[in-house]
C-alpha cells in the first residue's frame, strides 16, 4: 500500500467517509478508491464507477453552457437578464448582466440564501420538490426575492442566479437546459456517465444521498429538487470529472480564450480562502481551478492544476524529440528524397509540355505562312487569267475603220 492510499484509508475510517477519491498526476491515476455504501438499505457498495450528485459543482457546467452560447453569438457577457426574461422575475434589475450572474455579483435575491443559518437536515424548498423538474418550473421559487445590492458592487454567492442563467440559456437557445448541457458540455468532454438524474428514479449505479437524523440514516429525496438545474443537481463519476478537466483546458468545450475568461478572478473571497471567476472557484494564490459543492446529503470537491498538465505536455514533447533516432530521421530523409524526385519529375514534365507547345506553335505558324503564300499565288493566277482573257477579247474584236 502506498503512503497516499494509507493516509486516505485512515481518514476515511476516522470520518466515516462514503464516496470515491481519485488522484491524477501527469496523466496517470495515482489513486482511485471507493468507500462506504451507495445504497445502505440494500447494502450496495460504492465503486469507482458510481454516479454521485455534485451539488454546486454543476455551476461550472452551467457557466460553460452559457459561454458556449456567447461563443456562437446568441448571447454576450453584457446581455441583460431582462432582455431574455421579458416580464418574468420583475424584481431582477434591468441592469443585471450575464457576467454579473456568472460571477455572483448580481445582487439579486436568492431563493436558497446560504448566508442564512439553517441545519443541513432542514426542508428548505418552498414548494413540493417534485414540482421542480424543469427549469421553467423554478420560476415559482425564484420569484419574490428583493434585490440585495446594486449589480457589480460585491461578491455574494447566489444559487438563484445560476438558475436564472439556466433559464436564459434555455430561452436563448430554444433547447431545454438539461439537453443543452448534454450537447454543449458533457458530449464534447466525453462525459458519458454525467446527467441530470431524477432523484425518484435513480439508475443502479447512482448513489443515494443520506442525512443523519436522530441517529437514523435518511435519504435526501425530500430535501432537494427532484431534478437539478443551473445551480446544482447533476450526477457524474470520478472518471468523467477527469475527462472534464482535460477537455476544458484542451479547448474542446469552448475556445481557450473563453476558458481564460472563465478562470480569470473576478472576486477575492477571504471567507472561503479562495477567489472566484465565472462558474469556477480559484485557489487564492495559484492557478489551481476548483469545482465544489455541498448540499443536503451531498459533498463534492475537485481541483485541477493547469501547470501540471502543461508540464506533462512539455515533457511529452521533449521525450518525443529525444526519441527521434536514426530510423525516424532516415524515414524523414526518405520522404524528403521522394518529394524532391517528385518535384523534379513534375518540372521535367512541365519542360516537355512547354517544348511540345512551342513546337506546335512553330508548326502552326509555318502552316499559316504556307496558307498565305498559296492564297497570294491563287490571287496572282486569277489576275493573270483576267488579263489574258481581256487580251483575247481585244484581239477577237478589232475596232472598225473610220
Amino acid at each position: 500500500m502506498q503512503p497516499m492510499e494509507g493516509a486516505v484509508d485512515s481518514m476515511a475510517d476516522r470520518t466515516g467517509f462514503s464516496g470515491v477519491v481519485r488522484v491524477d498526476r501527469s496523466g496517470s491515476i495515482e489513486l482511485a478508491k471507493a468507500y462506504g455504501l451507495a445504497d445502505r438499505g440494500h447494502e450496495i457498495s460504492n465503486t469507482i464507477d458510481t454516479q454521485f450528485a455534485i451539488a454546486s459543482g454543476t455551476k461550472g457546467l452551467t457557466a460553460l453552457a452559457v459561454v458556449s452560447l456567447i461563443e456562437d453569438g446568441s448571447l454576450d457577457l453584457t446581455t441583460t437578464a431582462r432582455s431574455v426574461l421579458g416580464g418574468d422575475l420583475p424584481l431582477i434589475g434591468d441592469d443585471v448582466t450575464i457576467e454579473h450572474l456568472l460571477s455572483h455579483r448580481s445582487g439579486i435575491g436568492d431563493y436558497l440564501d446560504e448566508d442564512t443559518h439553517h441545519e443541513v437536515t432542514d426542508y428548505l424548498m418552498p414548494v413540493p420538490v417534485h414540482e421542480l423538474a424543469t427549469t421553467e418550473q423554478y420560476l415559482a421559487v425564484l420569484c419574490g426575492h428583493d434585490t440585495a445590492f446594486p449589480p457589480g458592487e460585491r461578491f455574494a454567492y447566489c444559487n438563484g442566479g445560476y438558475v436564472v442563467l439556466a433559464l436564459i440559456a434555455e430561452r436563448a437557445s430554444g433547447v431545454p437546459f438539461h439537453e443543452l448541457v448534454r450537447r454543449r458540455v458533457t458530449e464534447p468532454a466525453e462525459m458519458h456517465d454525467t446527467e441530470f438524474l431524477r432523484s425518484d428514479e435513480l439508475p443502479g449505479r447512482a448513489a443515494l444521498g443520506y442525512l443523519d437524523v436522530n441517529g437514523a440514516a435518511r435519504t435526501n429525496v425530500f430535501h432537494l429538487p427532484v431534478r437539478g438545474s443551473g445551480d446544482g443537481g447533476i450526477y457524474t463519476t470520478v472518471a468523467d470529472v477527469s475527462s472534464f478537466w482535460r477537455a476544458l483546458f484542451a479547448g474542446r468545450i469552448v475556445s481557450g480564450a473563453l476558458v481564460a475568461e472563465l478562470v480569470r478572478a473576478r472576486s477575492d473571497v477571504p471567507r472561503q480562502s479562495m477567489r472566484y471567476g465565472l462558474g469556477f472557484w480559484l485557489h487564492e494564490s495559484t492557478d489551481v481551478v476548483i469545482l465544489a459543492g455541498s448540499d443536503a446529503g451531498v459533498s463534492f470537491r475537485s481541483e485541477h492544476d493547469p501547470a501540471v498538465a502543461e508540464k506533462k505536455m512539455r515533457d511529452a514533447f521533449d521525450n518525443m524529440k529525444a526519441e527521434l533516432g536514426k530510423e525516424q530521421q532516415e524515414k524523414l530523409n526518405a520522404k524528403q528524397e521522394q518529394e524532391r524526385q517528385k518535384l523534379e519529375q513534375e518540372q521535367e514534365q512541365d519542360h516537355q509540355r512547354m517544348a511540345r507547345q512551342t513546337a506546335d506553335e512553330a508548326r502552326n505558324q509555318q502552316l499559316e505562312q504556307q496558307h498565305q503564300r498559296q492564297t497570294q499565288e491563287l490571287e496572282q493566277r486569277h489576275v493573270q487569267q483576267q488579263q489574258q482573257l481581256q487580251e483575247r477579247q481585244q484581239r477577237g474584236n478589232p475596232k472598225p475603220p473610220k
